[in-house]
């Protein structure tokens, strides 16, 4: 595949390729399974589905423990033990269908996966140029697509031609995870880091339009991640393997789009990017609201999926105002910063879904309308000093 083409084998950036193939196949396989696996096994509601989601979200919201971490162990180590946790996780999540074992795989499952996020995104920022950055996170975007093609591919060939247990499948999803993880760990050898990075945490004045477009982002998207899936089954009566159908439509167009989408982003910059994908995301959660027709929501939720790749843009924006010691505490900060509306949300949306599911999709239209202000404000050229708009208007009006 060209996405691997003239890669050194042994890299940092074939490390984080591998690594972005093995996070989706454990994810991957417990987001397709969820929402039927919960409703058939243990007869959820949208009430404990959104509990669910809520404790999901905890790991999240506790991420910047990872940088005190650091003090143990380095990125690259922390990165490929919260693999195995990942994996770990969605393997037993299949042998505890009752609520609390539900609750309690799904906490185990989440810590693996944001303590991961967090580190692989200290550690790309660390590892790519800032010249090529979004065109790269643009390509591992599309490995983690084509991993989550396997996943969705596995799912529905176990369920709907192999006739296999669901609770095999999670069984399975997790072990190649774990194997993958541990083939890294002894395959690559402990990679220098370039800037020795910040061990504690770190809050700067001057990132906080990052952080308010972290925090947005974080509050809208857990509208798509709970509830446009949920929508599916629940509205259109969608199947598990259906579900899985649809995930691997939306890892196909990922794959393909998301180098592109990434060198769009270098050549347009962050802030059009940013804004396209915020009207893009207004006029979807809207339709969300009042779609009828289960095909028209199958577009809308490629179409989702398709504009939250472009969120490349806040990573590149980070990279290119913040110092380099700041990133793996930024990366934390900011991991925390996402959840913060996360941990209450999906609870309490699960009760407003009760009364009225087309409310809870045209406040996200409201949350995306707040995120297009906030990117409005990201400059042309972002850089250390010239993090947000007026700054640069100051900047251009002192060489006139």
């Amino acid at each position: 595949m060209s996405m691997f083409k003239g890669i050194d084998w042994r890299s940092p950036e074939m490390l984080l390729m591998l690594m972005a193939v093995s996070m989706p196949i454990s994810f991957g396989v417990w987001q397709a399974l969820l929402n039927n696996f919960v409703i058939e096994r243990a007869a959820f509601t949208g009430v404990e589905i959104g509990i669910l989601q809520s404790l999901r979200e905890i790991p999240g919201f506790m991420a910047f423990a990872a940088v005190l971490l650091l003090v143990f162990m380095r990125e690259q180590t922390l990165a490929l033990v919260s693999l195995l946790l990942l994996g770990l996780g969605t393997a037993l999540t299949g042998f505890f269908p009752t609520e609390v074992g539900l609750y309690c795989t799904t906490v185990l499952m989440s810590i693996g996966f944001h303590y991961y996020e967090t580190m692989n995104q200290s550690l790309s920022l660390q590892w790519f140029d800032k010249k090529t950055a979004a065109h790269k996170l643009g390509k591992l975007v599309a490995v983690r697509s084509f991993a989550s093609l396997v996943a969705f591919g596995l799912v529905w060939l176990a369920l709907d031609v192999a006739g296999m247990a669901m609770e095999w499948v999670y069984l399975l999803g997790g072990g190649i995870t774990m194997l993958i993880a541990l083939f890294c760990w002894r395959w690559f050898r402990h990679f220098p880091e370039k800037v020795e990075q910040h061990k504690k945490l770190i809050l700067r004045k001057r990132y906080w339009l990052y952080y308010a477009l972290t925090f947005m982002g974080g509050a809208r998207r857990q509208i798509f991640v709970v509830f446009a899936g949920f929508l599916m089954v629940e509205k259109f009566g969608f199947s598990a393997g259906e579900i899985s159908l649809l995930f691997l439509a939306n890892g196909f167009m990922n794959m393909l789009l998301a180098p592109k989408i990434g060198k769009l982003i270098g050549h347009w910059g962050e802030r059009r990017a940013l804004t396209l994908e915020y009207i893009g995301l207004m006029l979807v959660f809207g339709a969300y609201a009042f779609v009828s027709d289960p095909w028209i929501a199958v577009g809308l939720y490629i179409l989702d999926h398709i504009l939250f790749s472009m969120a490349i843009a806040q990573k590149t924006y980070l990279q290119k105002i913040a110092d380099p010691k700041d990133m793996a505490s930024t990366a934390g900060v900011a991991f925390s910063i996402n959840h913060i509306a996360a941990v209450v949300l999906p609870a309490a949306y699960g009760l407003l879904w009760i009364f009225s599911p087309a409310a809870v999709f045209l406040t996200g239209a409201a949350m995306a309308g707040v995120s297009l202000v906030l990117a409005r404000l990201v400059p042309e050229h972002p850089a250390p000093g010239m993090e947000v708009i007026w700054q640069q208007t100051k900047l251009s009006k002192h060489y006139s």
